[in-house]
């Protein structure tokens, strides 16, 4: 019996209507379109509004989509597992709202947060209950809405992160199609430089937590970048060394959607040229756990079946890693 691989079989992502450029930023805080291109290469960034609306709305969009491509019903999916910053709730998890809200009534869920290196978290996750056999249907959502967490009046991360949601499933695959290997990795020293202040059990929300801003992303900007460059990078070059994969076996680098020089580094030091890199930033900016996602949706109509593709994500706390995998099927 040929070795079951978890392949990807469909993919879809939903960006919300509203644009916030680095125009209307200009007149929010003490920035210029110049300053935020040259260094973050971010152009715009989609936000949710609405009254009431939180991280599962955007993913109904994107599974429904998802289910209808794929032409299967939201109950054949058994497990979700939902790779998130911005959960609607601290509890219950953002998964069995999403259950809920699409009908997939025979799927059980939880949510998984490793900030912006959720999505391939969760796909490593993902793959090893297909592998096992457990399961033959699992549903990947990376999704988050950082408006929601972000200080309007903090330059340095108002910025950066917009909101987004993409999805994939997976699905068992005998033609040695599929994820290959994964490297995940993990520092908690960083959560002093990328993270939230309050709102945990250390120490819960009060008034003097909200009135300090506490509850917002906080970042030490030189700090994240430094330990990106370097983190990112040498994990994607890892993967392919250990899969003897050389830039020419690659046909598609997907990074982690945080900075354009920090997605030039992990490109350069994998010697893979520009042509194959997935870049998505000047449209959406960070969408955290969307970002990987979204690039698969945005792309998948030029991948191939056998393609040899790298994921690549760096998040806060610290976490990065890389996935490998061969994409399952085309799209023409």
């Amino acid at each position: 019996m040929s070795k079951i691989h978890a392949a990807i079989t469909a993919v879809n992502g939903y960006v919300p209507d509203y644009v916030l450029t680095n125009a209307e930023l200009e007149t929010i805080v003490d920035t210029s379109d110049e300053w935020i291109t040259s260094r973050t290469g971010i152009k715009e960034r989609r936000i949710l509004k609405g009254e009431g609306l939180g991280t599962s709305d955007m993913a109904v969009h994107a599974v429904n989509g998802l289910l209808k491509k794929r032409g299967i019903d939201a109950k054949e999916i058994e497990l979700i597992i939902f790779c998130t910053t911005t959960p609607d709730f601290t509890f219950p998890a953002t998964a069995n709202v999403l259950a809920d809200k699409i009908g997939a009534t025979n799927a059980w869920g939880y949510d998984l947060q490793a900030a912006c290196s959720g999505f391939i978290f969760g796909l490593s996750t993902g793959a090893s209950f297909i592998e096992s056999g457990r399961h033959k249907k699992v549903l990947v959502v990376g999704g988050d809405k950082m408006s929601s967490i972000i200080n309007y009046e903090d330059r340095t991360t108002c910025i950066i992160f917009g909101d987004g949601c993409g999805c994939a499933l997976l699905e068992p695959n005998e033609e040695g199609l599929g994820v290959q290997d994964s490297i995940l990795r993990t520092d908690g020293s960083g959560r002093d430089f990328l993270g939230m202040k309050a709102g945990g059990s250390v120490k819960p929300a009060t008034h003097e937590t909200v009135d300090a801003k506490e509850h917002f992303a906080h970042q030490e900007g030189p700090t994240v970048f430094k330990f990106a460059v370097t983190n990112m990078a040498d994990v994607a070059a890892e993967i392919m060394e250990r899969n003897s994969l050389t830039a020419e076996d690659v046909a598609w680098l997907v990074p982690h959607q945080a900075n354009k020089r920090i997605i030039d580094a992990t490109a350069n030091r994998m010697g893979v040229t520009t042509d194959k890199v997935m870049i998505n930033i000047e449209r959406y900016g960070n969408t955290t756990n969307g970002t990987i996602p979204l690039c698969l949706w945005e792309w998948e109509s030029r991948l191939k079946k056998g393609d040899n593709i790298i994921l690549a994500a760096f998040g806060g706390g610290f976490t990065w890693g890389s996935v490998y995998l061969k994409w399952a099927y085309d799209t023409n």
